[in-house]
């Protein structure tokens, strides 16, 4: 025990308390401060490597400020761990599609739509999917034409993925 301690009456087999770097991460993106979201992200990867939510909410991270190439090899790897994970197969899809990687977002819309969430609030991105592969193995079509709902391609970010991210 230090003289410190002892002087305080602290013990000192006190543990420092680990930090939550997820939440850290989460919290940050809300906030709209991608790269030190990105940041507490790659922590929270040193903390736990095997975290496919983690890879995922990287990816979204990454798409968000421009960095298409870092987001497919996030959701990659998250896949990579998680193969049926949904948001990383909708987000994936749409950054292929829209760099015309055609039949590599194909596949991936068709693996969301198996493995599909079913709550109302997935509705949403859902539909979009089935409409985008639809046009895609139809027409042919330029997927980044806006679908009856308002929704586009483009809309390559969700506010939320269609997992649970926390």
């Amino acid at each position: 025990m230090s003289f410190w301690s002892r002087l305080t009456g602290k013990s000192g087999s006190q543990k420092p308390q680990k930090l939550d770097y997820l939440s850290e991460a989460l919290a940050l993106e809300r906030q709209g401060d991608y790269d030190a979201a990105l940041t507490s992200y790659r922590l929270a990867m040193r903390d736990q490597p095997s975290n496919f939510k983690v890879l995922q909410n990287m990816a979204i991270a990454y798409t968000k400020i421009g960095q298409p190439e870092q987001a497919i090899r996030c959701y990659r790897g998250a896949l990579a761990i998680e193969p049926k994970l949904a948001g990383a197969h909708y987000g994936l899809a749409f950054i292929l599609l829209k760099r015309g990687d055609v039949s590599d977002a194909a596949y991936h819309l068709d693996a969301f739509l198996i493995d599909a969430p079913k709550s109302q609030e997935a509705t949403r991105w859902v539909t979009h999917a089935r409409d985008t592969l639809d046009a895609l193995r139809t027409t042919g079509a330029d997927a980044t034409e806006p679908d009856p709902d308002g929704l586009a391609a483009d809309d390559l970010v969700m506010d939320q993925p269609p997992e649970e991210v926390e």
